[in-house]
């Protein structure tokens, strides 16, 4: 097969959009399947043997870090000349009516993954007002697709509420070699100041206002023997960092490759307060790092944290239930142990081979349909 993908956030960007392409153009290179990519200015000029097409960007005035990236001159001449089976649409905001276009101009078939919860993230900064209108225009990018992909079941629900059609459940894979409980290391637990009878909660992500970290400052403020390190960074930082002042806590700023694998692992707790988030990669990875999980009950968390067995949830924006669950957990290491076992097994069953493997599937079927012979007067672009 031979697939395009477009995609407004890519390296040198860390988060789940783009770890998930990078394995899937690294499975399509390891099976044999070419692949093209349009992404921001900033990315690499290629990545595993695929051709990035670089797109100019401006940065979204209420978070810099995230590229908008709007119709331009130059990609239905790349897709023609690439001669794609088919177009993948990868969490795009303002690049949705350009591959719409594009893919309906030459007659090849859309496939869209839905990453990023835009309604929800009106609300946090300010504009919620405008929700109805994002579900709107994403439905109107999304209705357009033969499929679109969906990490969770919240937010399979969710859509379908907003009238989204022909949505698919598509989960993601985690690397269990390098997020791995063997990397644990005591030096680095006191290279950031954690006491030797301390408890150290981790949160990696962005530190944004829709991760809701400010409940984390609350919940610490009752919570006696407990260090927090939050690995990450982003436009919220001064805020945040204002917020723990006299708190212990240690800001590591972004990691990656075995620095990241060692801080998940290096860990007692990960804690994960954000309810705007479609999957939570990150707490995927903090079970393979065989830590227990304290994560709000909303987006992708219940489909990955199983309460009291890998984990606990409370009930979203909760700060009392946030507490409690790290007061218990802080307490009881037994315990801590048993969940982190659990959660790291249920990692081990969710490789990136077999997910990818999944999607591939779902570009086949896609590809058979198209190539059914249909009566003259029947002839669709979409599955149904």
């Amino acid at each position: 097969m031979r697939i395009a993908l477009i995609t407004e956030t890519f390296l040198p960007d860390v988060n789940g959009v783009t770890t998930t392409l990078c394995r899937l153009l690294e499975h399509l290179q390891a099976t044999g399947h070419a692949a093209l990519l349009f992404a921001p200015h900033d990315a690499p000029a290629s990545y595993a043997g695929a051709e990035i097409v670089r797109l100019q960007g401006v940065p979204f005035p209420l978070y810099p870090e995230l590229k908008l990236t709007p119709p331009q001159i130059g990609i239905t001449a790349h897709l023609q000349h690439f001669k794609p089976d088919l177009v993948h649409l990868a969490g795009l905001a303002l690049l949705g009516p350009m591959g719409r276009y594009a893919a309906r101009r030459l007659g090849l078939p859309l496939v869209a993954a839905y990453h990023t919860d835009f309604p929800a993230y009106s609300a946090h900064y300010g504009v919620g007002g405008m929700r109805s209108l994002v579900y709107h225009y994403l439905r109107w990018v999304h209705n357009s697709c033969a499929i679109t992909l969906c990490p969770s079941l919240a937010t399979l629900a969710d859509l379908r509420a907003h009238g989204f059609r022909r949505l698919r459940l598509w989960r993601r894979g985690v690397d269990t070699v390098r997020f791995n409980p063997r990397h644990a290391s005591a030096a680095w637990r006191e290279s950031i100041g954690v006491q030797p009878d301390e408890t150290l909660l981790l949160y990696a992500g962005r530190l944004a206002t829709e991760k809701r970290i400010d409940l984390l400052a609350e919940a610490l403020e009752g919570l006696p023997g407990v260090r927090l390190a939050l690995v990450g960074d982003g436009p919220a930082r001064p805020v945040i960092e204002q917020r723990f002042a006299g708190l212990p806590v240690h800001f590591t700023g972004f990691l990656r490759g075995q620095a990241l694998a060692t801080a998940y692992a290096s860990a007692d707790l990960f804690v994960f307060p954000s309810d705007t988030d479609t999957f939570g990669q990150v707490i995927q990875e903090a079970m393979a790092a065989g830590l227990p999980v304290v994560a709000a009950r909303a987006g992708g968390a219940p489909d990955l944290v199983r309460d009291d067995v890998t984990g606990a949830l409370f009930t979203p924006g909760s700060v009392v239930e946030l507490r409690a669950h790290l007061r218990t957990l802080s307490a009881d290491p037994a315990r801590r142990a048993a969940f982190g076992q659990a959660g790291r097994a249920a990692a081990e069953r969710n490789s990136w081979g077999s997910v990818m493997d999944e999607l591939l599937g779902q570009y086949q079927r896609i590809l058979n349909w198209r190539a059914r012979p249909w009566p003259r007067a029947r002839q669709p672009h979409l599955i149904r």
